[in-house]
Order: C-alpha cells, then structure tokens, then sequence
C-alpha cells in the first residue's frame, strides 16, 4: 500500500476518534452549576445532563451519589476516585487538582440524581428493565426528565414500553406552565390506570387559601373531571377482573384440598381429619424433591415438579392406605370413633414431620417457568404459578372424573358406594375396594399439597387451614358429587374474594360458614342429591 495513502487513512482515523471523544464529553457550562449554590441551577444542571444518556453523564451522575464529585473555586468539575481525577468536560483523567473540594450535597439534589439515575434504565438493552423503568417514571415523572424520556421514547420499539413512557410523559407534561400542554397531558392520561394520579389531578380542581382554583385554567380542569372518571371506571374493571382471576384461583386450591375428601366422606363416609395433614405431605415431598434435584441433577432444577407430581401422589397415597388398612377399616360406620381417631393421628403426624424435618416453615421454590407473570389490563399481574395451579386443578378433576366413570376401579367403586351388600353378594371384594378408594384419595390430596407448595412455606400446620374449607366444599357441592364439589369450590372462592374487599378476611369467612349452614338447614343434599341405595 502506497505509504502516503497509508498516513492519510490513520489521520482521518484520528480525527474521528477525537471527535468522538469531544462528543462524548460534557460541556463546561453544564457542569459548572453544580459547583454553585443555586439549588435549582443544579437540578437543572442534574437534568440537563442526565438527558445526554451517555457514559459520561452517567459517571458524573454516578460520583455525585457516592460524593466522589469535587469542584476547583475556579468552577472545575472532577470525578475523583482511587486518587485520579477524571474532567468530564475533557474527558480526560489525571492528578487531583489543588484545591479541589467535594461538592455538597443535600437532600433534594441527592433526589433528583437518583430519579436521574434510574430513568438510564430506560436505555437499558434488556427489555424487562426498561419496561420496570417506565412504570417507576410513569409514576412520579417530573418536568426536569422529560428531556431523557423522550430520548427513550424515540428510540424505543416495544409498544407496550412506548405506551408506558408516552404516560410518563404525559405525567412529567402536569407541570408544565403551558395550559395547552397541561390540557393534552390530562386527556392523554384517560388511558392510564395508575391510581397514584388521581390524588395529583384532584388537587387540580382544589382551591388554595385565595379562593382559586389550583388550575388557573377552566378547560384543563373540565379534562381532569374526565380523566378522573375514566381512571375510576379503569380501576373498578380492573379490580373486578382480579378479584374474578384470584377467586377462581383460590377455588383451583380448595378444589385441590378438597377433592381427595370428596372422594373418602362423600363416597366412603369418612370423616378424615387427617386430610390436612395428607396435603402436607404432599408439600414435604415436594420439598424433598427439590433438595434431591438441587444436589444430585443441578443443571435440571427448574423439573423437580415433574418428579414431585408422581411422588407426592404415591407418598400420601401410601400413607392413606396404611392408615385405612390399620385403623379406620375397623371404624366403619362409627362417625364419631373415626372423627376422634384420625384427629389423633393428625398430631402424630404433625409432629413427626416437626422431628424430621423441623418446626420452622421450609422454602419451596418456584421453578423459573413458573416465576414471575403476565401484565393485563395494564396493571393487573396474573401470575404464572396461580394459572399453572388452575389449569393443573382442571386436569385432576379430568383425571378423576376419569378414574371414576371409565376405569374398572370406578366401576367397582360406584357400585360398593350404591349398595355395598350386593356389591359382595356379586364378588366384588369390598375391602380392597376400600383400600384403593381411600389410597386414592390420599394420593390425590397429596397432589394438592405440591400445588399449595408453590403458593407459600411449607409447614407442619400447612393442612390445618384448609380442612375446614374442604370439608365444606364436600358438604355443599353435594355429598360424593364431583360436580358439585368443582362448582362449590370455585364458588367459595369467588365470593370469598369478592366479600374481601367489602367486609374484611375474618367476616367473609363468617358470612361464608353462616351461608352455608343455613343452605344445608334448608338443603342438605347439597347443590346435587347422591342417588342410589347408599342416598338412602
């Protein structure tokens, strides 16, 4: 290559990295304020600097939180750190300079850096941080960010970020001396669902100690009325569809608790209170498959559950059919005895699992395809374990719908409960019948118990707040109905969460009880009358 051609092309080089560097620096007029003590000149200055968005402005941002930010009384700004002085006006880094002295730094500056600092999260590469960015600046943007916003907004390509930050600055536009500019703000802002703005509209249509309106201008108070009455409707919607989504959530978790009990009192007759305890284990067994998964097959931790599935089943389903075939066979027909006895073993079972594993509450993670959750509505979360809880209640209920009506097992099983007597004049063995029924029941609470894993700690008294739930789903859908238990299920947990709100967690559990007894006075088949001898 021609030596000359050679020379001219790193020439050039060099002046585009100068140039470079120049524009990467931060002018010295913007900077200088910050060595002031006009507090509003540094905010400004605070502002101004955080809308250039580069790693300059970001350092300098950076050193001012951490008080690593010095000012010569000539006005020179340095970043100094590990005893070297970096100029963000030059970009250049070298000795302290004499005399330079840490800018001070109060409670209001120390504000604005941080707002500043967390609205460069709205440049961030990854998407999930810059849209977590733009809910916290659509909440308390103010005028001074709206440089930096619409920064991000011009670049951004997501539509659900841009619809985010075109709020925020909407928001940050309430402040604006321009009564056009404060109007479009207020009617942009109908489409919000942030409830933080009603109290800042509000004080728009509020007097102050003159006799005016906060808002000079009539038009921009009209638009505020409106927008408040659009986020209020927004909000109702909003909060009716949770409560709906979070009620059939909780009824996925009493169906689950409830449909092993529907399974051994509504078809067998038997009044377990140890049922609870059989969701627990569930709930430990998960627990244990988890520590397996994490020592033994780390790289497969996020799968521990497809484990924990077939193992709580068989765990609490073993569980039931030693206690069947050991105590309860011999109480059969004697409520009372077996009430009393299987509360006995409800304690023994709680404290065998405080002596193995502990009295404190154990930590269940969810796997990572389970964590986290879905944005509707614009701001209700609907989160991924809940809906993996629903659709997995739907595929038991399947399953044992099933069982039940297809299988050999439910053909026996409906016969024994129908009429036992002629069940065994025809050779059917009742006792077995028995056995697998109550195994199955217990397995299938054992398979509740990894669902209520996912929702909280687990501990020993985890199934003690869910029998008496349980046992009245069973009561009101209809003794040995499956129907009848999946509707009261879903039932009880929407007006549960819908009376919440209203009355209170204790009084709607009140109102629920009083409900139900006084349906039972006036019904006590339940929603669905059992037909068949044994209805009898």
């Amino acid at each position: 290559m021609n030596p000359m051609k050679t020379t001219k092309i790193l020439l050039a080089l060099l002046l585009l990295l100068q140039a470079l560097g120049a524009q990467a620096a931060i002018e010295a007029g913007l900077l200088k304020p910050l060595a002031g003590d006009d507090p509003d000149a540094r905010i400004e200055s605070v502002n101004k600097i955080a809308a250039l968005a580069s790693d300059d402005a970001y350092k300098v941002l950076s050193a001012i939180k951490n008080d690593a930010l010095f000012a010569t009384p000539d006005g020179q700004v340095f970043v100094i750190e590990d005893g070297k002085a970096f100029d963000p006006a030059t970009g250049k880094t070298g000795a302290p300079p004499d005399g330079a002295d840490a800018i001070t730094v109060n409670n209001r500056l120390r504000g604005a850096v941080e707002a500043a600092l967390s609205g460069f999260r709205l440049l961030s590469k990854d998407p999930n941080e810059r849209h977590a960015a733009a809910e916290a600046m659509q909440k308390n943007a103010d005028p001074g960010q709206l440089p930096l916003i619409r920064q991000a907004l011009a670049k951004e390509t997501d539509p659900n970020i841009k619809a985010l930050l075109a709020m925020a600055e909407a928001t940050a536009n309430l402040q604006s001396p321009d009564a056009a500019a404060r109007k479009a703000a207020v009617q942009a802002l109908a489409d919000s669902s942030n409830a933080n703005l009603k109290p800042v509209l509000a004080q728009m249509l509020e007097k102050n100690g003159e006799g005016s309106y906060n808002e000079p201008d009539e038009g921009v108070r009209v638009a505020a009325v409106a927008t408040i009455s659009a986020i209020n409707a927004r909000l109702a919607r909003t909060e009716f569809f949770g409560n709906l989504f979070y009620g059939i959530s909780l009824g996925s978790v009493l169906l689950l608790a409830a449909l092993g009990l529907a399974i051994t009192f509504g078809l067998m007759g038997i009044i377990n209170m140890a049922h609870g305890e059989l969701l627990m284990i569930g709930a430990y067994t998960t627990y244990v498959c988890q520590l397996m998964f994490r020592t033994y097959f780390p790289g497969a931790v996020d799968w521990y559950l497809v484990t924990a599935l077939p193992a709580a089943f068989l765990v609490a389903a073993a569980v039931g059919i030693a206690l069947e075939r050991t105590v309860i066979r011999w109480l059969y027909g004697r409520p009372l005895e077996t009430l009393l006895c299987t509360w006995g073993i409800s304690l023994m079972l709680m404290q065998l699992v405080r002596s193995i594993f502990g009295a404190q509450n154990v930590e269940v993670a969810n796997p990572s395809w389970m964590s986290g959750g879905v944005t509707v509505m614009g701001s209700l979360v609907l989160s991924w374990n809940r809906i993996v809880i629903i659709f997995f209640a739907l595929f038991v209920v399947g399953a044992v719908w099933l069982i039940l009506n297809k299988t050999r097992l439910g053909l026996f099983l409906r016969a024994v409960t129908q009429n036992r007597r002629m069940a065994d004049c025809v050779g059917v063995s009742t006792g077995k019948i028995d056995m697998l029924t109550f195994g199955l029941g217990s397995g299938i609470a054992g398979l509740g118990g990894v669902a209520l894993s996912q929702l909280g700690n687990v501990g020993p008294d985890l199934g003690q707040g869910y029998i008496v739930d349980s046992f009245m789903v069973v009561v009101l859908g209809g003794v040995g109905q499956l129907a009848g238990t999946v509707i009261a299920a879903i039932g009880l947990g929407e007006v549960n969460k819908f009376l919440e709100p209203v009355a209170g967690a204790v009084l709607a559990k009140i109102a629920i009880l009083v409900f139900i007894i006084v349906f039972i006075q006036k019904r006590p088949q339940g929603l669905f009358a059992m037909k068949g001898r044994s209805a009898e």
